[in-house]
């Protein structure tokens, strides 16, 4: 029963935006507000200090967990925005080398 739920947000866990102004970019995810909402932010446009409430029902959770943003927000209840910025490029750097490498393999 309780198995049938989406899985559980978690605070350094990036996400990708579905809906709203910033459809398509990723975030990392900087407090759980309640079962609905969370604050994310990217340390580039949307700072920490200025974390955007949002949906979690718009937002697509990747499953992949910054260690350092987690073990920054555990530690002081913040995080830089470089660790966020750092993550989100980390991120994509590791999603862009797996595609090439699935082309490669391919073509």
């Amino acid at each position: 029963m309780g198995s049938d739920q989406a899985p559980r947000p978690v605070p350094g866990q990036l996400v990708q935006v579905l809906r709203g102004k910033e459809t398509g970019s990723f975030f990392v995810i900087v407090k759980l507000i309640d079962d609905r909402y969370v604050e994310i932010a990217d340390g580039n446009r949307r700072k920490f200090d200025h974390a955007k409430k949002k949906n979690i029902s718009h937002l697509d959770l990747q499953s992949y967990v910054s260690v350092e943003v987690q073990k920054s927000l555990q530690e002081t209840g913040r995080v830089t925005n470089g660790k966020l910025r750092f993550a989100i490029a980390h991120y994509l750097d590791g999603r862009l080398s797996n595609n090439r490498k699935g082309e490669s393999a391919d073509g």
